[in-house]
């Protein structure tokens, strides 16, 4: 799939500010993220979205209703070093009846 970069404005093309680190804005760069990719890796939200616990958004996009999956496995950084347990999360469907985020 191909990987959205930030724009030279630090914005990413659904207009969200990669310097907007408050909650909801996390929250919205990663479920628009999800919705147009389908999934993204704990690395790749750090470093595409500027969220730093990537782990902590999944947990209160799952509050509000989103089907989230996570799959752990081993990974490379960006410098290739393995890390085991790294999350991949999956969007399953949108919540029935939920405002998104």
């Amino acid at each position: 799939m191909d990987k959205k970069k930030p724009t030279a404005k630090g914005r990413l093309g659904n207009g969200s500010r990669l310097d907007d680190t408050s909650g909801n804005a996390q929250r919205a760069r990663l479920l628009a993220y999800l919705r147009q990719h389908g999934s993204i890796n704990t690395f790749e939200a750090i470093r595409l979205l500027n969220i730093l616990r990537p782990g902590a958004r999944i947990a209160e996009l799952r509050a509000q209703g989103h089907d989230i999956r996570t799959h752990l496995a081993t990974l490379a950084d960006d410098q290739g070093r393995a890390h085991p347990n790294v999350a991949t999360y999956y969007l399953s469907a949108d919540p029935v009846g939920k405002v998104a985020a």
